[in-house]
């Protein structure tokens, strides 16, 4: 290497153009080709490699296909910023013929440094966007709803501001930014901001523990503290709950952390009683098979569940009534389907009380009578 750096004087590799030799020019220029060719193999390695570590074709088009061009540029661009630095250092020591001029010296390394900095940032910026598909990936039902949508949108916000932070402060060295006084400066900004915007920031960590312990998802029915309703949408800072009445609440997220929530969309089934008045003269068989009747009806349908807990039974004989007591359970994913099978349910009951001939308790005949 020194004999190759240290040319004779009147050789042709001497010759100098704007202040530098052909042998620097010739260094440059190969320095400039062999970063083309990483570069290059760079982005026709990364996909055969990636596609052996990752199965999903969609994660594999936004790490490879969307990024691959700036993995290259980065991996060229370190390289040559690799070289250049062993060369001069080379230089240094040695005394040999490679000439650079001092504002080159200076100058080179930092638009390697920062090309380098700058397509890691693109490349990392793109990789984003596989957190979305990592999601999809583990997701069961192949459907994302609004807590895993809001939560896809937290970690790419929190990724996002992660890369634009540490690519700012590799960018800020690149372009002879004391990192010292830089770094000192966004400590105690970041204090001051820290501070001024703890109410957000504990909404930020609120919105995180709601999204990774997953108490409750959109359109659940959930009672938080005193407020009951349906989950409309999980933001980064706020809960929106739609209650009976058709209001709005919104929630803001550092409460959740500590409130107990009552999650009515977690039920595995959903317990229903009743109370059916028969007039008190009915004739007993009739009310017997009535019951046996209620009874098939609630253990042949397809919305119900715990059947060995279920009964449609005598409970109370009044002045006025004699009282079934009625109980099943439900399984449904929600109130409107819940409210389906109610009625159909309920149909049921009335043509079989009219098949048996029983009628039900009216108070108002015995106020006319």
């Amino acid at each position: 290497m020194p004999s190759l750096l240290q040319p004779d004087a009147d050789s042709f590799w001497s010759e100098q153009i704007i202040g530098l030799n052909y042998l620097t020019v010739a260094i440059l220029i190969g320095l400039f080709l062999f970063a083309t060719v990483v570069r290059f193999t760079t982005m026709w390695a990364a996909p055969k490699l990636m596609k052996k570590i990752i199965s999903s074709d969609s994660i594999q088009t936004k790490t490879i296909k969307d990024s691959d061009k700036a993995l290259g540029t980065a991996a060229g661009a370190g390289v040559s910023l690799y070289i250049l630095n062993a060369l001069i250092e080379l230089h240094a020591q040695e005394g040999n013929s490679f000439i650079l001029p001092g504002v080159t010296e200076s100058l080179f390394p930092n638009i390697l440094q920062f090309i380098f900095a700058f397509a890691l940032v693109i490349w990392a910026f793109r990789l984003v966007a596989i957190v979305q598909d990592v999601v999809e990936l583990f997701d069961k039902d192949g459907e994302l709803d609004g807590s895993e949508k809001t939560l896809i949108s937290a970690v790419e916000s929190i990724l996002r501001f992660l890369i634009i932070a540490l690519g700012a402060v590799f960018i800020a060295d690149s372009l002879g930014f004391n990192l010292t006084s830089l770094i000192a400066g966004l400590g105690i900004s970041g204090l001051a901001l820290a501070l001024a915007a703890k109410d957000t920031i504990s909404n930020l960590f609120g919105a995180t523990t709601v999204l990774l312990d997953r108490p409750f998802k959109v359109g659940d029915w959930v009672i938080i503290d005193s407020i009951e309703g349906e989950v409309m949408e999980i933001s980064l800072r706020t809960t929106l709950v739609r209650t009976a009445a058709d209001t709005v609440v919104t929630v803001p997220n550092a409460n959740l952390v500590n409130t107990p929530i009552e999650n009515f969309g977690k039920r595995r089934w959903r317990r229903w009683q009743s109370l059916l008045h028969l007039d008190l003269n009915s004739n007993a068989e009739d009310v017997a098979a009535f019951c046996d009747g209620v009874l098939e009806l609630i253990t042949s349908s397809e919305v119900t569940v715990k059947h060995e807990s279920s009964w449609c039974q005598v409970s109370t004989l009044s002045a006025q009534s004699l009282d079934l007591s009625l109980n099943l359970y439900w399984d449904v994913a929600g109130g409107a389907p819940e409210r389906e099978a109610k009625e159909k349910f309920l149909l049921g009951v009335m043509k079989l009380a009219q098949d048996k001939n029983l009628k039900f308790f009216d108070a108002r005949m015995m106020q006319n009578s």
